[in-house]
């Protein structure tokens, strides 16, 4: 068996809002793309909090991960990640004690410290501009107190939440929350699919520093990236133009919906090397190629799970490249 076929496979979803599109059209397609994964055999079903982005829906994101884990039966459901600086601890375990007690055994919490919006952004989610460099760790220990089993004279408890146990994992694209999750015994996940620079340092700080915990025995790093499967290399190349003007338009400080595909894009080169800088890790094109590709960032990573996030303009085409994903995964 190789190495892919061996190797879980899971979803990252920003619920992106297409140009000419709504909001109810992202859910919806949310929806019936975790139905497939589903099916497909995937493990996980995760979403991202993001906020003031008027391409990205999933700001109310355990709203969100209710909406999905209800309309399916077995995926995993969750966070990809909650921005703990952002909200009281207690009022992330009562919303994730909320979904793991209505879906038993299905529920991650995956946690980041980043604001996941601009400065004007964090100013009217009432968050401190420096929280999360200096107190993350003190946030997480209070979320897991939270979560865990009541202790002797705790005299404040999220209910629902205590007790629940919500799987925490830490994400990031540094290698601070690596070794964080190395200290703490957690499960880690690196965000590649925008940020790769820093995977391999990230990785190897994780795994030579990681200390057994009662949540984990042993490392386990989950990476995600940019995965654009279509019939062929050069429609993948083509479906992936959507997802180069977003990272272009980030380039030029402007954030856009969903584009169509282009021919052509009107760019410098160093916004081109800017922009394929953020997809380093990214897997495009056909089968064969795809299988290649996610077979040797296996061999070059060792991750444990890979999170695909496919970042395409029509919903059919969404569909159907992790239809291909999941065709080459068990060949």
């Amino acid at each position: 068996m190789s190495r892919l076929s061996d190797t879980p496979l899971s979803v990252l979803d920003l619920a992106p809002i297409r140009q000419g599109g709504t909001i109810a059209d992202s859910f919806a397609e949310s929806v019936a793309l975790a139905r497939l994964t589903e099916r497909l055999g995937f493990t996980r079903y995760w979403l991202a909090e993001h906020h003031s982005l008027d391409g990205i829906a999933s700001a109310a994101t355990a709203v969100l991960i209710g909406h999905i884990a209800g309309a399916t039966s077995r995926i995993r459901v969750g966070s990809g990640g909650i921005m703990l600086p952002n909200h009281p601890p207690l009022v992330i375990a009562e919303q994730f004690g909320t979904l793991e007690t209505l879906y038993p055994g299905r529920i991650d919490l995956g946690l980041g410290r980043a604001p996941g919006s601009d400065a004007a952004t964090m100013a009217a989610l009432r968050r401190d501009p420096y929280a999360g460099a200096e107190n993350f760790p003190e946030l997480l220990a209070e979320l897991q107190g939270f979560l865990d089993d009541e202790q002797p004279g705790q005299r404040v408890r999220a209910v629902p939440g205590q007790g629940t146990r919500v799987p925490l994992w830490l994400l990031g694209s540094s290698g601070y929350s690596a070794q964080l999750a190395a200290r703490e015994g957690l499960p880690f996940a690196f965000a590649a699919q925008f940020a790769p620079g820093y995977l391999h340092e990230a990785l190897r700080l994780y795994r030579d520093n990681f200390r057994p915990s009662a949540r984990l025995e042993r490392p386990y790093a989950m990476v995600g990236l940019p995965v654009i499967a279509a019939e062929d290399d050069a429609r993948a190349e083509w479906l992936a133009s959507t997802t180069r003007q977003k990272f272009l338009g980030m380039v030029r400080g402007r954030r856009t919906r969903s584009l169509p595909p282009v021919d052509t894009l009107d760019w410098t080169p160093m916004e081109r090397v800017q922009v394929e800088q953020f997809l380093g890790a990214a897997v495009i094109g056909g089968p064969d190629t795809v299988r290649e590709g996610l077979e040797r960032f296996l061999e070059q990573t060792g991750a444990d799970e890979l999170m695909l996030n496919s970042d395409l303009y029509a919903h059919d085409d969404r569909l159907r490249s992790y239809e291909i994903v999941a065709e080459v995964w068990r060949q």
